[in-house]
């Protein structure tokens, strides 16, 4: 029975009965249209015998030349009085369809469903888009991480994991809902992000209760994934000591954060240092001796030879971070000597180390 077929897919789907009933009728006026593209046709579901109803408008003639279009007057007056030759009117079409439009009719079913599921995913996750939302791993796979999410599998991508990171098949998982698609797609509607700023960010947010309540702020995050993080914070309320507030007495408020990014350090710098202050902590583990605002983009750092490979980091991701957290470009000099070397910079937007 039509109503039973529709009513197991309200429950599966949880999509509406109406909207079910009309993308069937679609599918069957597709598979019709099909196979006679002549014939002007309406599909509707009747409710009696919760049967498939279709219907051809056709013109009545004398003598019927096309069955597809036409209809004598002797059957027309049976059906509907009062008609006459050259009217038309809507009555049941039985010519038959074949395999090939019912196959037109499942694709037409499958792709209008995959539409309303579509808009129903994006309905429910709209508004958690640029959150963290909380799931549980359901596959991985070469490219990234199937997650489920309330039933709804979203995608984490290679690209916005941990590079450090393994995803075991019915752990928990957080992860920063990056983006949410109004369109069914292949790799899924849901992209997941464990690897952006934003990330650590908003989990700097769910961890640490004054940061929540805007008393301390968060100026700028930088991150490497897997390697290194650098945070400047700033107090909105001056009781408050911002750097230590985050970290928390015995690192008890960062140690959670760190056990989430899979052991990433993380760096944190309070934003009442001078600007000068703030590159050389951004430098940091390297001591730095002496820093130079060249202008608003640019600073020079003086460091010891010993302390340049420091600076400068694992394949240059110190410095980097430096130069995208103050949004400077930062030029190394050795001290004593001249400009020496130009670092990896950026021109986007008291201290403790974990």
């Amino acid at each position: 029975m039509l109503n039973k077929v529709i009513a197991e897919l309200v429950d599966e789907k949880g999509l509406d009965q109406a909207s079910l009933q009309s993308v069937i009728c679609e599918g069957i006026l597709a598979a019709f249209s099909k196979k006679y593209p002549e014939a002007i046709l309406r599909v509707s579901v009747n409710k009696k015998t919760e049967s498939i109803l279709v219907e051809a408008e056709k013109t009545i003639v004398s003598s019927v030349e096309n069955p597809s279009t036409e209809i004598t007057l002797k059957k027309a007056v049976v059906l509907q009085k009062g008609v006459t030759v050259g009217d038309k009117i809507w009555v049941q079409f039985e010519e038959p369809v074949g395999r090939v439009e019912i196959l037109k009719a499942r694709q037409v079913i499958a792709a209008k469903l995959k539409d309303i599921e579509a808009l129903s995913i994006y309905d429910a996750f709209k508004d958690k888009q640029g959150t963290i939302v909380q799931g549980v791993v359901h596959k991985h796979e070469q490219n990234g991480t199937l997650v489920t999410l309330r039933d709804t599998l979203a995608f984490l991508p290679r690209s916005l994991s941990i590079p450090t990171e393994t995803y075991v098949t019915g752990r928990p998982i957080r992860a920063l809902l990056k983006t949410v698609h109004q369109e069914h797609r292949s790799t899924g509607q849901l992209i997941l992000d464990r690897s952006s700023a934003e990330f650590l960010a908003r989990l700097l947010e769910l961890e640490i209760p004054e940061v929540y309540d805007k008393l301390i702020e968060i100026k700028a995050v930088a991150r490497r994934a897997g390697y290194k993080s650098k945070v400047i914070v700033a107090q909105n309320d001056p009781n408050i000591d911002p750097v230590g507030t985050c970290i928390g007495v015995g690192g008890g408020r960062i140690k959670p954060i760190l056990k989430e990014l899979d052991g990433e350090k993380i760096d944190i710098f309070s934003w009442g240092n001078s600007k000068e202050e703030l590159v050389a902590l951004a430098l940091r583990p390297a001591e730095v001796n002496r820093v130079e605002l060249v202008d608003d983009n640019r600073a020079r750092a003086w460091v010891s030879d010993d302390q340049r490979a420091l600076a400068i980091g694992k394949l240059g991701q110190n410095i980097g971070l430096a130069s995208e957290l103050l949004g400077l470009d930062i030029e190394l000099v050795s001290s004593g000597q001249g400009l020496e070397e130009v670092s990896l910079g950026s021109n986007d937007t008291s201290e403790s180390n974990f």
